[in-house]
């Protein structure tokens, strides 16, 4: 029987079988292999399962006039008579899928199960397991998996998860743990088979950990492991490097009455080989031989392996000859083995050895035991024979790869052969391999240890794109730049990382390491480092000291800066002129001008006079603090001191004319200026801002004309972005758009586009989205400036963020009809605008826009999606868009991917799924942060779950995730609720010891829990802790907690004396705070002044509610 889906629009899904006629009034029926075709209509294929999932196309179907066939054509004895007792399975599942309903399905799959004649697949089993899950047939689910279990019929995971899907579990085979027992509860009961299988998929799936669950589950259950499913667990353990787990495993096997088996053994000797437990390898070698269970020749590889790597080489040696005189002989990968290993050992004869018997044995050398040749003869310094070794493959048939090109590469910068290395290098290209990055890496490490810095960093550049290996010129490299960004996680982790790789730190190193810490700010680590150069006997130069006094006096510690100056004479460094340019620009930045100068006049008397960049150094000092009269008459004692004025000296003092208001000096200094040099685009950015705030534009035009008339080259876009910043920032918006437009009009920026661009900009910046708008429809309609997508995205984020959506979607139209195609960032500024919005049924249009017209959604699309469906309470429509994201297998989630979804969970109360998916995050790759840690110990304290908070808290310190602030409160918070206020005041102390600012919240919340708690004395300590913190402010918050908590306790005085604090901070009270001093008094037995403040909260214009009634005494 065959299952057909008629394409036309009338029609849903049509069954018929092969002894049925199709007929219809305009034509005949005939059979083609590839479809059948009646008149004109196209029946297709129907695709398993698609009749349960379409049942209102079937009975559309049944209701069309092309075919009418009732249910009761299909019963189980007329099918019966179309199929012959030795029917095969494929003939089964074609008559189970041709089903009009489950009912009738599943009754056809139990006469097959009943009929020995007949056979049953998986695919047929999944097949009714997932028509049965359609119409949620629990029970007839639980008899189809136990009717696989009864007939060994194998479950796959789509059988599992079918049956996770029913019970509503989500997350894919890993919550198999948790989906067992809600399996159990449902009749859903595994049997040895099934669990044996289970872990199989899970191990596949390299989900070690859930498959040790599973397995410690099985046992519980009384149900005994197979061999195989224990040689899984070992090998998935062993990857891992867990020794004790592995051994674990053996022994509780032995327990359960099971042999191992050579392969078990085999695993175990890798296992413990690989840890260096060489005797305890030995040991598990003989208990083979003990027990009958002879090793075989993958056995004997294994342990010569762990032996050559243990150093034991005549071991392995006796192993080998052990293996040659019995019946497993060595195969090719038992001489790889050795032939690597003693080559790593440079034992040139014993590899020559190995070698022959492998040809001996009749094994032919393939490329990586050439390779392994060429390695060994190139460490012997035999370079002659290794050349010739690769005539010798290629008359083989056997090709050198990129591995032996390598290898030889390496082994002739060993012997400093660098012309042949370099020659080699040239000519891979040609011979067929690629280089790649591991290649360039090569050099670098040679002229690193080479001295020849400049080439090295010549050869970083060219492949930098490929990839940094980890030699010590390539991470100076890499510092350099993470120095630079200020990066200094990134930037520890390859200094600490150095040692692992056999590398210590130069002079270099750690200049690069105090640059990065000086530029977040961390001068005390810097300090360390220097101390560190000494224990470690690298000797500090003075290109170290001099970084270290830029640092501390970066910190505004220049009393420490001053005093490293002073230790140079101690470790007999002598300054250079780069110290004295530090010190006098440390100088210059405090706007000590006379002890520049003096330290600028000193400089030739202890030998080492001032050069160009000393005078440089001296005029931005004296410039920046408006001296720039006595900066010009030092630019004339500069000349005679034979110092050449450069493009920085001439900028320098312009930008002081303009500083001090003289633009028009400025302007005549410009003009003497290009008599000597050429001015250069900083002389330009320093020189129009201040001539355009003077509103001199034509000026300002006049200057940048000729400039431009001089140039060889056009401007490029960022000339013109970064000179309309700098005037931008000086004179304004009114007269940087005078100025533009005197530019684009006059045609002396023919990109209007990029002068527009820092304008729009600015103006966002500054609060203006209304003026931004007109100013882009002048500069376009009026200017004839034609927009391109990078200037419609600016203009489109910077409505959206002013909240003036409506006007950014008419501007999303406009890029449309202009011809310009949207690109992701322009979807992605929309779609998070609807995600706030909470504009779902927009949002997911626009979502399924991007991919109709070829913009690919990326990782902040869907991050973007799923924030949305998060806020908008729809937390299952966003995970199910996870998990479809995740099947695809293009997508990496990030943390902000997880933050959402997590958040979500937890305040829906499913925390069991929120904590799932947080462990599930480094299987993508992806790290939580304190931010995600934050929201799961905010989850589990709201519901009251204080302990799993402060396992959470511990466990993100042990991993290296600094808590934040909110991370401190939130625990404080949770803690106080649950009663527990020692652990909370613990948490508290331990925020303000940490370096970590607290504010008013972590305050209050500590001061509320201890005033719940009684500890009154405690919480006014912090009160006044509070009020002599220069940062932290008492808020309404903070007094009206002390007096409710004060006036619950019967001190009803002090609690007055607070309300009185509130007038004296000029705070306004709320009815919270009459409330609370209303039942203080109640409570205490003061009925009278109760009333009198209910009297004064009335007459003060507040309005009582339920709460204040509640509190007033009764009067009778």
């Amino acid at each position: 029987m065959v299952a057909l889906l008629c394409s036309t629009s009338l029609c849903g899904d049509i069954t018929v079988t092969d002894t049925f006629l199709l007929s219809n009034s305009k034509g005949k029926c005939y059979w083609r292999r590839d479809n059948l075709v009646t008149g004109g209509l196209k029946l297709h294929a129907l695709k398993v399962g698609s009749v349960f999932h379409r049942k209102k196309q079937w009975r559309k179907a049944m209701r069309c006039r092309v075919v009418s066939v009732k249910s009761s054509d299909f019963s189980v004895s007329m099918i019966s008579k179309t199929l012959k007792s030795n029917s095969s399975s494929d003939e089964v599942t074609k008559v189970l899928t041709s089903m009009p309903d489950t009912d009738s399905a599943f009754t056809y799959f139990k006469s097959v199960a009943e009929n020995p004649n007949l056979l049953h697949t998986t695919e047929t089993c999944n097949y009714m397991l997932e028509a049965l899950r359609v119409d949620g047939k629990t029970e007839e689910m639980a008899y189809v998996f136990d009717f696989m279990q009864k007939r060994i019929i194998k479950r796959d995971a789509t059988t599992f998860l079918t049956i996770f899907k029913l019970l509503s579990v989500k997350g894919g085979l890993r919550q198999a743990p948790y989906a067992l027992g809600k399996m159990r509860e449902s009749g859903f009961a595994l049997n040895a088979y099934s669990y044996n299988g289970l872990i199989h998929l899970l191990l596949k799936s390299r989900f070690c950990t859930e498959a040790m669950e599973v397995y410690r589950r099985m046992i519980l259950e009384g149900f005994r492991p197979s061999l195989q499913t224990y040689s899984s667990l070992m090998v998935g353990l062993g990857k891992r490097r867990d020794i004790e787990s592995v051994m674990g495993l053996l022994k509780e096997m032995e327990t359960l009455g099971l042999k191992p088996n050579v392969y078990t053994f085999t695993i175990c000797i890798r296992v413990l080989g690989r840890a260096g437990k060489i005797n305890e390898a030995y040991a598990i070698l003989k208990r083979m031989d003990e027990e009958g269970c002879g090793p075989d020749v993958v056995t004997y590889t294994v342990l010569i392996d762990a032996l050559c790597t243990a150093k034991k080489l005549d071991c392995a040696k006796e192993v080998f000859e052990k293996m040659k005189t019995g019946r497993h002989k060595p195969d090719l990968v038992t001489y790889i083995t050795l032939l690597d290993k003693f080559s790593d050992s440079r034992d040139l004869d014993s590899v020559r050895q190995f070698w022959s018997e492998m040809e001996k044995d009749g094994h032919v050398p393939d490329v990586v035991t050439f390779t392994i040749l060429v390695d060994a003869l190139c460490k012997a310094g035999n370079f002659e024979e290794a050349f010739e070794t690769l005539d010798v493959m290629k008359e083989q048939g056997v090709l050198p790869n990129l591995h032996t090109y390598n290898t030889l590469i390496c082994g002739l910068l060993r012997f400093h052969r660098l012309d042949d290395a370099l020659e080699l290098f040239g000519n891979m290209e040609a011979l067929g391999v690629k280089p790649t990055a591991y290649t360039y890496i090569v050099f670098i490490d040679y002229y690193g240890k080479s001295g020849d810095s400049v080439s090295a960093l010549e050869t970083f550049e060219k492949m930098k794109v490929k990839g940094i290996a980890p030699n010590i010129v390539a991470c100076n490299a890499s510092l350099y730049s993470l120095a630079k960004a200020g990066r200094d996680r990134e930037a520890k982790q390859i200094f600490y990382g150095l040692k692992n790789v056999g590398l210590a730190p130069d002079s270099v190193t750690y200049n690069m390491m105090m640059k990065c810490y000086s530029k977040v700010g961390e001068v005390d680590e810097a300090i360390k480092l220097l101390s560190e150069m000494v224990e470690n006997d690298c000797e500090p130069d003075v290109i170290v000291v001099n970084s270290l006094i830029n640092t501390l006096y970066k910190a505004d510690r220049v009393d420490e800066a001053w005093e490293m100056f002073m230790r140079m004479k101690e470790m007999k460094l002598k300054p250079t002129v780069v110290t004295y340019n530090t010190l006098l620009s440390g100088l210059g930045k405090n706007g000590k001008i006379q002890e520049a100068i003096e330290l600028f006049e000193g400089m030739a008397e202890k030998g080492c006079p001032p050069n160009t960049i000393t005078f440089n150094t001296l005029f931005d000092c004296l410039c920046k603090n408006d001296e720039v009269v006595l900066a010009l008459k030092m630019l004339f004692n500069m000349m005679d001191m034979g110092c050449v004025p450069d493009v920085f000296t001439y900028n320098t003092i312009i930008y002081g004319l303009v500083k001090n208001g003289q633009v028009k000096e400025a302007m005549c200094f410009f003009h003497q200026m290009k008599k000597v040099v050429l001015p250069d685009f900083v002389t330009l950015c320093t020189l129009l801002p201040g001539v355009v705030k003077a509103g001199l534009i034509e000026d300002a035009y006049k200057i940048i004309a000729n400039f431009l008339h001089n140039c060889a080259d056009q401007p490029t876009n960022l000339f013109w972005e970064d000179l309309m910043g700098s005037v931008l920032a000086e004179a304004g918006i009114d007269n940087a758009v005078s100025f533009s437009e005197r530019l684009v009009s006059n045609g002396i920026c023919r990109d209007g586009e990029s002068i527009l661009v820092p304008i729009l900009r600015y103006s966002f910046k500054h609060g203006n989205p209304s003026g931004a708008r007109t100013i882009y429809e002048r500069f376009t309609k009026d200017l004839g400036v034609q927009p391109k997508l990078p200037t419609y995205n600016l203009l489109i984020g910077g409505l959206i963020e002013a909240d003036m959506i409506e006007i950014a979607e008419e501007l999303f139209l406009e890029v449309k009809s202009t011809g310009c195609i949207p690109d992701v960032s322009t979807y992605n500024f929309l779609l998070d605008a609807y995600g706030k919005s909470g504009k779902i049924d927009e949002l997911f249009e626009l979502y399924k826009e991007m991919s109709s017209h070829e913009c690919k959604p990326n990782t902040i699309s869907h991050n973007i999606v799923m924030s949305g469906l998060v806020k908008a309470g729809n937390v299952d429509e966003a995970l199910d868009l996870y998990y479809d994201l995740i099947s695809d297998g293009d997508f990496s989630p990030t943390v902000c991917t997880y933050g959402p979804l997590i958040d979500g969970l937890s305040k829906s109360g499913r925390l069991y799924e929120a904590k799932q998916l947080f462990e599930g995050m480094l299987d993508y790759g992806c790290r939580p942060n304190c931010a995600i840690y934050n929201i799961l110990i905010n989850g589990f304290g709201k519901a009251g779950e204080a302990d799993a908070a402060c396992k959470l808290f511990k466990r993100m310190v042990k991993e290296g995730v600094r808590p934040d602030l909110k991370t401190y409160s939130v625990l404080v918070d949770c803690l106080c609720m649950d009663g527990r206020v020692d652990d909370a005041l613990h948490y508290f102390n331990e925020l303000k010891e940490s370096g970590l600012s607290s504010d008013v919240v972590c305050y209050n919340l500590m001061i509320n829990g201890l005033g719940k708690s009684q500890r009154l004395e405690e919480a006014l300590e912090l009160y006044n802790e509070m009020k002599n913190s220069r940062v932290i402010t008492p808020d309404l918050y903070t007094y009206n907690s002390l007096i409710l908590n004060l006036g619950m306790a019967g001190k009803v005085e002090e609690a007055g004396k607070i309300y009185e604090e509130i007038q004296r901070a000029g705070l306004e009270p709320t009815v919270f705070t009459f409330n609370a001093l209303i039942r203080g008094f109640s409570l205490s037995g003061k009925p009278e002044h109760a009333y009198a403040v209910y009297q004064t909260m009335v007459t003060g214009g507040f309005s009582p509610n339920t709460g204040t009634y509640e509190q007033l005494p009764n009067k009778a």
